[in-house]
C-alpha cells in the first residue's frame, strides 16, 4: 500500500475521437435512491429504508479549442428523431510511468450539452469548450 494518495492531475480520456487531452473531467458520481416504507400494522413507529434505483450524474469534460477540430459539434449533431450516436468512454488516472492506476469505464454516452468558449478581449487565457455527457452507468477498476 502506498503512503500517499494518487494525484488527480495526470489522466487520459479515450472517447472514440481524436487524441486531444482534456483539462478537466467531473461528475463521475453514482447515488442510490432510498425508498421508505412503513406497514400500517407495524409495532415500530418508523419507516424502513430500502435501496432503490441508481441515479447517475452527467459527466462534464473540458478541453482546449483547436483550429479545424469540430468533433464535439459533429457528435452532438448525431441526435435526430430519437436516434443518437452513443459511445463508450474510458477515463484513466495515470501514475508517473503513464500507466493506468484507476480506470472508469463509462457505458453508452451521448452529449446533452455543448458549451462553446467565452470570448473576452481583456483576458489572456486559452479558449476552452465544455461538453456534458449522459451515461448509462460506469464501472471502476483499480489496477
Amino acid at each position: 500500500m502506498a503512503d500517499f494518495p494518487l494525484p488527480k492531475f495526470h489522466f487520459v480520456v479515450d472517447w472514440g475521437g481524436t487524441k486531444i487531452g482534456f483539462s478537466e473531467v467531473s461528475g463521475l458520481n453514482k447515488e442510490l435512491e432510498v425508498l421508505e416504507y412503513r406497514d400500517g400494522s407495524s409495532p415500530e413507529y418508523f419507516k424502513q429504508k430500502m435501496p432503490g434505483m441508481h441515479k447517475l450524474s452527467n459527466i462534464t469534460m473540458k478541453r482546449g479549442v483547436f483550429q479545424g477540430d469540430n468533433e464535439f459539434y459533429e457528435w452532438y449533431n448525431t441526435v435526430a428523431l430519437n436516434t443518437v450516436e452513443k459511445r463508450d468512454i474510458t477515463i484513466s488516472l495515470l501514475n508517473e510511468n503513464h500507466e493506468p492506476t484507476v480506470v472508469w469505464k463509462v457505458k453508452e454516452c451521448f452529449i446533452t450539452s455543448l458549451k462553446c468558449t467565452d470570448l473576452k478581449s481583456d483576458e489572456n487565457a486559452n479558449a476552452i469548450e465544455t461538453v456534458e455527457i449522459a451515461n448509462h452507468g460506469f464501472s471502476i477498476e483499480h489496477v
